[in-house]
């Protein structure tokens, strides 16, 4: 195994041993908020009014929860202190795509991306800060993972984008786990988010509406299925072999197609959710017809979806983009076989915005749009 991955398998394993008492009240479940105020002698209810202006409202700090008499507000701000991300810098596509690099109290940014679609707006969020999977034509990986980002920092993000929809008179529909870093490498974390957003007293979204891209980390693909949760599952497949999955994808040599698929079909048989299977398509290197064939009798059997992309431009990687007509004959080959297949509409790529192109970058500050 590539040592680099060893922080996957290990992640996808280990449990969260943070102490709750300790941790910081924009990554608590709204309980957890109860209980803290109960243990200072406070009604438990007022644990869900805290969750509620943290994420609902939106407060910036203690003095601007109103149903808060001014002495408990006083005395939160000493007793459990946060502090939320801020918009460092943002920038606007002629599509309506919106990035913006978010900047945490420790001075590490990361990328979040706005999506408006006639069907539904939807927020792309990071889970990390950098990261270690080293696909050879995705531009996240060009910069090594920092750190993990905390449950609250991820929803920082969805809060960012929510209430710049309202602003805009939008309304934001679905959360895409695919920014910068490796969700599933952020088990812990990761979990407590999807518990987080899904939350009334919060954002109250339907795991039917959340999407959580993989590059492929096994164990944890089997802890996502274990907790049953009907979100979709995006895998990150981009070759219909190992030998060449290996090499745009040092992970594969981790957990090989014949560990990834079976799971894939694990998870969609636990969830009754089919999978999706993300396929970047790279000029002379995985657009051939015989690949289009190999992919599809692989991927036969499994509950699933293949979403061609059209690479989307990094000038550090030396690939070219499919032309759209031998994207649409790999999409008609492998629709033969009976697997339901689409391109993915890329957005934002004007501002590398687009799918592989986040990397925590600003070219200079900008008021939000």
């Amino acid at each position: 195994m590539d040592e680099r991955h060893g922080s996957a398998r290990r992640g996808a394993v280990k449990g969260d041993r943070t102490n709750l008492a300790e941790r910081d009240p924009l990554s608590s479940l709204p309980e957890e908020l109860a209980a803290r105020m109960v243990g200072w002698g406070e009604p438990s209810w007022r644990g869900r009014q805290w969750f509620e202006w943290l994420w609902r409202h939106g407060v910036d700090d203690y003095d601007a929860i109103t149903v808060w008499p001014k002495s408990l507000r006083q005395a939160m701000a000493a007793r459990a202190p946060f502090q939320r991300g801020r918009v460092f810098a943002a920038q606007m596509a002629r599509d309506g795509t919106v990035k913006w690099l978010l900047e945490w109290p420790d001075g590490e940014r990361v990328e979040t991306v706005y999506l408006p679609h006639p069907w539904g707006d939807a927020v792309c969020i990071s889970t990390q800060v950098g990261c270690n999977m080293g696909c050879r034509f995705c531009a996240s990986g060009l910069v090594r993972r920092v750190r993990n980002l905390t449950a609250g920092e991820m929803l920082e993000q969805v809060r960012v984008a929510w209430e710049w929809a309202a602003r805009h008179g939008r309304r934001l529909g679905r959360i895409d786990l695919m920014g910068i870093g490796e969700p599933l490498d952020n088990w812990a974390e990761v979990e407590r988010w999807l518990e987080l957003v899904h939350r009334p007293e919060g954002f109250g979204f339907s795991y039917r509406h959340i999407t959580l891209s993989t590059a492929g980390v096994v164990p944890a693909i089997d802890r996502l299925a274990e907790r049953g949760w009907p979100l979709t599952l995006a895998i990150s497949l981009h070759a219909p072999d190992d030998a060449l999955r290996t090499r745009l994808m040092p992970l594969n040599r981790a957990y090989p197609l014949a560990e990834l698929l079976p799971a894939a079909a694990r998870f969609a048989h636990r969830t009754g959710r089919r999978v999706t299977f993300e396929y970047a398509l790279l000029a002379g290197v995985n657009d051939a017809p015989e690949q289009a064939v190999a992919l599809a009798q692989r991927l036969r059997g499994i509950p699933c979806h293949v979403n061609l992309i059209p690479w989307n431009p990094v000038p550090e990687h030396p690939f070219r983009p499919t032309p759209p007509e031998r994207v649409r004959a790999f999409q008609e080959r492998v629709q033969a076989y009976g697997i339901s297949c689409t391109i993915r509409k890329e957005m934002g790529q004007a501002i590398e915005a687009a799918c592989g192109q986040l990397r925590r970058r600003a070219k200079e500050a900008q008021p939000s749009p």
